[in-house]
Formats: structure tokens, C-alpha cells, sequence
């Protein structure tokens, strides 16, 4: 429901935009790749909207690139912390282990029966 939400309210309206700006810039447009010489000669013809949504689709992919490499040490910090945890839980489980191994196998000492000692008894009720 929320992705056809946001169909409807966020990418439906930005396509039609685009569709708007590439049916009203269909005219070529020069794309000179040597701005020093006099004559043309490398040159490229293009309609106006692929050089803008190349420029655009270009703009987004060096950012991307860009915040990727920036965020490298958060990802090998995160790596290295994964690391951690599952050398403490390996050795959790060894100490784990240890501590099995080393309990008591013989059972514990046997409840008193002893009249004399004193009982957890309610008094109240004895009386």
C-alpha cells in the first residue's frame, strides 16, 4: 500500500515532469568538446534533454561514488566490529564449555531430617 503511495504521490509526477522537459527539448543542441578552437570539429549534435539527463545521470553517479568512498571507513569499522563479536561469542562459548565440563558430577548434600534443627514451618498453623 505505501509503495503505491508513493507511486502515485512522488514518481508519477516526477516522470511526467520528465517526459514534460524531453518533449519540449527535442531540438539538438552543439556539444563542442574543445572550447579553444575556432572551428567545430569536436563537436557532438544531441537533443537538448540527453545532455541534460546525461549530465543529471552523471551528477548522481560521481556523488554516489563519491559518499561510497567517504563511508569506507564506517564499512571497515562495522567489518572489524563483526569481527569482534564473533570472536567474543566463540570464546563465550568455550568458556561456556569449560564451565559445563568443570561442574560437579556427584549431587549436592541431602536435605536434613533432624528433629532438632528448626523448621520453616508456619508457627500459627503448628499451634
Amino acid at each position: 500500500m505505501l509503495r503505491r503511495i508513493l507511486l502515485v504521490l512522488i514518481v508519477l509526477p516526477v516522470s511526467l515532469g520528465l517526459i514534460a522537459l524531453a518533449v519540449a527539448n527535442r531540438h539538438d543542441v552543439s556539444l563542442v568538446l574543445d572550447p579553444f578552437a575556432r572551428d567545430a570539429a569536436l563537436s557532438v549534435h544531441v537533443p537538448l534533454f540527453v545532455l541534460i539527463f546525461a549530465s543529471l545521470i552523471l551528477g548522481v553517479l560521481l556523488g554516489g561514488t563519491a559518499v561510497w568512498v567517504k563511508q569506507g571507513r564506517f564499512r571497515r569499522a562495522a567489518r572489524e566490529a563483526g569481527r569482534e563479536a564473533r570472536r567474543a561469542n566463540a570464546q563465550a562459548s568455550e568458556l561456556r564449555a569449560i564451565v559445563a565440563a568443570s561442574a560437579p558430577t556427584r549431587p549436592g548434600l541431602p536435605a536434613a531430617n533432624n528433629a532438632n534443627m528448626p523448621s520453616l514451618t508456619d508457627r500459627r498453623s503448628a499451634a
